[in-house]
């Protein structure tokens, strides 16, 4: 299968990475091209892909095509490519808020498009992405996408409605994940632990609790409660986190990402 990447930032090498680990292309299948010709050149370094320093070489070339630009720039990379012979293509975009009748409005035409949502932690294989697809796409089209997704971490088909959510509770959700490590940890230095070492106690109870969750099935007030002992220490930083409003922020947060999701 050819797959070809416009814009070559951190999701588009995170993706390509996870192709090439499970196989599902060679270097010589995938082509890419970039903004600038230093980016080309340093991907083409990293993955030895085709690059191609077109956008509408990739575009040809390519049977899965992957829309990887910031939403800004999308109606300038579509003007550039719609006249093309798109026949028989799959188009991927990984952009928060175009949704498919957008897509197809810009192109001009119905294609076999896909919508999906990755997030930051496919660039280690642990990504989330949740994914729609428009009703051209075909079963076969459908296995070929749901294989690259699934190459770099977990996919999520969800109806596109919901699409605009998904930033809030995975595709930006990263960031103050990383901010609540970083406040654990900076607590932990208060109370004399190197920064080093608090870091990957941080980390490593945020990812272990995640892991619990999962693995047992188990609601997570359910999971809370069994690590608040009566009387303990627990309790007593919970106490703490309502008296700051923590969980009323969090969901303040999801809420304020997924409007900006819809103005887009």
């Amino acid at each position: 299968m050819k797959i070809g990447f416009i814009g070559l930032g951190n999701m588009a090498q995170a993706m390509i990475g996870g192709i090439l680990k499970e196989g599902l292309a060679s270097p010589g299948e995938i082509y890419g091209s970039a903004k600038t010709a230093a980016t080309e050149e340093k991907i083409h370094k990293i993955y030895d892909i085709c690059v191609t320093g077109d956008n509408k070489k990739t575009t040809q070339e390519s049977e899965l095509l992957i829309l990887a630009v910031k939403p800004q720039f999308f109606e300038e990379v579509i003007a550039q490519i719609k006249d093309l012979d798109l026949t028989g293509k799959t188009i991927v975009s990984i952009a928060p808020g175009k949704s498919l009748s957008w897509l197809a409005e810009r192109f001009g035409k119905k294609l076999a498009f896909v919508r999906a949502m990755p997030n930051t932690p496919a660039l280690v294989g642990a990504g989330c992405t949740a994914a729609c697809f428009s009703p051209e796409v075909s079963q076969e089209q459908r296995e070929q996408v749901w294989a690259v997704l699934e190459s770099f971490g977990k996919a999520i088909e969800v109806p596109e409605r919901l699409m605009d959510v998904v930033p809030g509770i995975s595709g930006s959700a990263p960031a103050w994940v990383f901010m609540m490590i970083e406040a654990m940890a900076d607590g932990a230095v208060a109370e004399g632990m190197p920064r080093q070492q608090a870091y990957e106690f941080a980390a490593q109870a945020v990812w272990g609790s995640a892991k619990l969750m999962q693995e047992s099935g188990r609601h997570p007030g359910e999971l809370k409660d069994m690590v608040c002992s009566p009387a303990g220490t627990t309790i007593q930083a919970v106490r703490v986190l309502e008296e700051k409003n923590f969980r009323g922020a969090v969901m303040d947060a999801v809420i304020a990402c997924v409007e900006k999701s819809r103005s887009l």
